[in-house]
């Protein structure tokens, strides 16, 4: 009788297991080489080599206009960058993090006398945010939860990231 309990258990978790509910995906099209953000469409594309694999609409800081100055201006930089780190574990849903602040990033700030803060993702939503109205982050990229999952899956740590005005 345990063995069937046994069996009949596994079945069932190999059963639930299949029907999804994973925020991890797996991706084995063509490598993502390049990131390319314009902010002024609030669009997305994950480009292999000039041909662009997918597209998403995406929100901003929520002061869009600009390159981020400082931390706490709300703005989303501009310019290249690489993708530098993964936190499966972000408070929004998935998110993978952008190498802001670069050299020069530093020191406009410093020259101001501020910190250009950093933490830039491109993440999912929280819960709080679910209305997803226009341009509510810090200064990060934001997607659906659902298109975290690809771009997650997609893009790999290293991978070079254009952010245009």
């Amino acid at each position: 009788m345990r063995v069937i309990r046994g069996l009949v258990g596994a079945v069932l978790l190999v059963a639930l297991t299949a029907c999804g509910g994973s925020k991890f995906r797996t991706y084995n099209g063509p490598e993502v080489t390049r990131v390319i953000v314009n902010k002024g469409e609030r669009e997305m594309h994950l480009l292999h080599h000039g041909r662009v694999l997918r597209s998403f609409d995406i929100h901003l800081g929520f002061a869009p206009e600009g390159h981020k100055q400082f931390e706490g201006d709300g703005k989303t930089p501009e310019g290249e960058y690489i993708i530098d780190r993964r936190n499966p574990n972000s408070s929004f849903h998935l998110s993978i993090g952008i190498s802001y602040p670069n050299e020069m990033d530093v020191a406009r700030a410093a020259g101001a006398g501020l910190s250009p803060g950093g933490d830039i993702f491109i993440h999912g939503a929280p819960q709080t945010v679910r209305s997803h109205r226009p341009d509510w982050t810090e200064g990060c990229i934001a997607v659906t939860d659902k298109e975290m999952e690809i771009i997650y899956a997609m893009v790999n740590d290293g991978t070079p990231i254009t952010i245009n005005p």
